[in-house]
């Protein structure tokens, strides 16, 4: 029995990673390329079908996450139309870049090392600011994304750059006030990495919006949801033309990430903001460790390393996306206990 030209088992299969990667996209506001264009890969799809079916894949679900974070209020067009204009120049730089490294002959070897040291990096600080500040014992109410955000809630580079009165100075919800040109520059290096990297980067945005400018956890995923629409939109508009968009793939992923990215926009008011951090710095650190291990695998011809890191990729996705749900449910459960009449 074949749906869409696929046998029952791989269509499953792709619908179960397309619920998979939904709850960690609603919950992370990551575009979630980086777990499934190296999974495409490693199944054995050529790599522009697995770009750009990726990135398809990524526009639809962020268009999905992105509705319902507009319905907790946590999308900040503003902020988002800002990021969007200064991502596009960095990215731009960020390709011209590539395309002089690689007349070099030195992208391939410089791009990946950049990209596991910066995925383990900022996974590592994620998580040990989240650690080291561990003491909140509420979840992040959506409802007070208008409210002005506690002084003690905002990181000391994000005080810093908001201490910088440089006109014209731009509101954001939650009561942050930062000066326009901060903003675009925040955005341009952010874009400047997602370019140089070739990924959507929203595992780059989604921290810088936090800790580099100061919205709070739930608007800032929101809000990088509502860029990626747009980034992502172009990217697989472009391949599509080039034929790199293989729907049989992106069809069943849609499938699956349609209810996952709902369950993980909504855990988002119900979880921990230090648990977001926490499992965001965790999935980082398990895809940087994932890419290390596949481009040891490239370097020394061993194949059997490329599943490892196919193993990898969908292990910490299923363990960071379980944790997710369990807290959820932990959360949930806590919460109708207090409400209950003793």
């Amino acid at each position: 029995m074949e749906i869409l030209g696929l046998s029952l088992a791989m269509f499953v299969l792709f619908v179960g990673f397309g619920l998979l990667i939904g709850v960690l996209f609603g919950f992370f506001g990551m575009g979630g390329s980086f777990l499934v264009t190296p999974a495409l890969l490693v199944m054995g799809y050529p790599t522009r079908v697995a770009v750009g079916s990726g990135l398809a894949f990524v526009f639809g679900t962020s268009v999905i996450a992105t509705l319902k974070h507009r319905d907790m209020g946590q999308v900040d067009y503003k902020l988002g139309i800002l990021m969007i204009a200064g991502t596009t120049a960095g990215i731009e730089v960020g390709k011209g870049v590539v395309l002089h490294l690689e007349t070099l002959g030195m992208a391939g070897s410089i791009i990946s090392v950049t990209y596991v040291v910066l995925l383990g990096g900022i996974g590592a600080f994620v998580t040990y600011e989240a650690l080291r500040g561990g003491d909140n014992d509420g979840g992040i109410d959506h409802d007070a994304a208008d409210e002005a955000v506690d002084a003690d809630d905002i990181p000391d580079i994000a005080k810093k750059i908001q201490s910088y009165n440089v006109p014209p100075m731009i509101s954001l919800r939650g009561g942050v006030s930062v000066s326009l040109w901060l903003i675009l520059a925040v955005a341009f290096v952010t874009g400047l990495l997602s370019g140089f990297l070739g990924v959507g980067g929203g595992f780059i945005r989604m921290p810088a919006l936090f800790y580099l400018i100061g919205v709070p956890v739930p608007i800032a995923v929101g809000t990088d949801l509502f860029e990626i629409v747009f980034s992502g939109g172009l990217g697989s508009f472009l391949y599509a033309l080039d034929g790199g968009v293989d729907l049989s793939i992106v069809l069943p992923l849609l499938a699956g990430s349609a209810f996952g990215a709902r369950v993980g926009s909504a855990a988002t008011s119900i979880v921990d903001e230090d648990d977001i951090k926490i499992y965001f710095g965790l999935m980082l650190l398990g895809g940087a460790l994932a890419v290390a291990v596949r481009e040891i695998g490239n370097v020394y011809g061993i194949d059997a390393l490329n599943t490892v890191s196919l193993v990898l990729i969908l292990g910490s996705a299923l363990l960071v996306s379980g944790a997710v749900v369990y807290s959820s449910i932990t959360a949930l459960r806590a919460d109708g206990q207090s409400s209950s009449p003793t």
